[in-house]
C-alpha cells in the first residue's frame, strides 16, 4: 500500500509503506525497560475501569437502579444488591440457549476487535493521514453498541479477563456453569475477526499465494 505525499511543485510521489517485523511473544529484555512497566500500569488501571463500569452497568440493568459504585464498593456497602443481582457476574440469563449466548459473545467481540484493528491500524494511516481518526471513538462506540445488545442475553462478556474476575469475586454456581461460554465465545470472535481483518480486508492470503507463485515460477 502507498501513500501520497506532496513534492516540489504540487506534484505527487507514491511512498510504500512496510509492515514492520513481527514481535517476539516473549521478549526478557522488555523486563528491564521503563515502557515495560508503564504499559502494565496502563493495562491494569484500563481493566480496572473496564471492569468497574461493565459489572455496575450489568448491575444497574437488572435492578433498574443508577450504578454509581465499584464492584467491591457494592458489595462493601451495598451487599443486598449485589447479592441480589448477581454480582455483575456472566451468566446466560433466562429464556436464551447455550448456543445464543455463545453467539452473541462471539458476534459481539467480533465487532469489538475488528473495530479496535480498522481504528489502529498502522496502513490506513499511513494512506489516509488527512483523515484525521480519534481511535478510542469507534472503539467506545463498538464497546456501547455491543453491550446494548448482548446485556440482555449474557451480560456482556466479550472480555475473558472481565468475566473471570466477576465470577471469582462472586463465586457462584451459575456463572461458574456458564464461564466456558465467556472464553470459547471471544476466542473465537477474536480469531475471526484477526482472519476477515488480515486476509480478507488487508488481502493477506492473496499477497501470500502472489508471494507463491512467484517463488514457483522462479525454481
Amino acid at each position: 500500500m502507498t501513500k501520497e505525499v506532496v513534492g516540489e511543485g504540487g506534484s505527487f510521489t507514491a511512498k510504500d509503506y512496510h509492515d514492520p517485523p513481527p514481535a517476539p511473544l516473549i521478549d526478557a529484555a522488555e523486563l528491564g525497560q521503563w515502557s515495560f512497566y508503564r504499559a502494565l500500569i496502563a493495562e491494569f488501571i484500563a481493566t480496572l475501569l473496564f471492569l468497574y463500569i461493565t459489572v455496575l452497568t450489568v448491575i444497574g440493568y437488572k435492578s433498574q437502579v443508577d450504578p454509581i459504585c465499584g464492584v467491591g464498593l457494592v458489595k462493601a456497602f451495598q451487599k443486598s444488591y449485589y447479592t441480589r443481582y448477581g454480582g455483575g457476574a456472566n451468566s446466560l440469563n433466562d429464556g436464551y440457549s447455550t448456543g445464543t449466548g455463545l453467539g452473541a459473545e462471539i458476534i459481539g467481540t467480533f465487532v469489538l476487535v475488528y473495530t479496535v484493528f480498522s481504528a489502529t491500524d498502522p496502513k490506513r494511516n499511513a494512506r489516509d493521514s488527512h483523515i484525521p481518526v480519534l481511535a478510542p471513538l469507534p472503539i467506545g462506540f463498538a464497546v456501547f453498541m455491543v453491550h446494548l445488545a448482548t446485556i440482555p442475553i449474557t451480560g456482556t462478556g466479550i472480555n475473558p479477563a472481565r468475566s473471570f474476575g466477576a465470577a471469582v469475586i462472586f463465586n457462584e454456581e451459575k456463572p461458574w456453569d456458564d464461564h466456558w461460554i465467556f472464553w470459547v465465545g471471544p476466542f473465537i470472535g477474536a480469531a475471526l475477526a484477526a482472519f476477515f481483518h488480515q486476509f480478507i480486508l488487508r488481502a493477506g492470503a492473496v499477497k501470500a499465494l502472489g508471494s507463491f507463485r512467484s517463488s514457483a515460477s522462479a525454481v
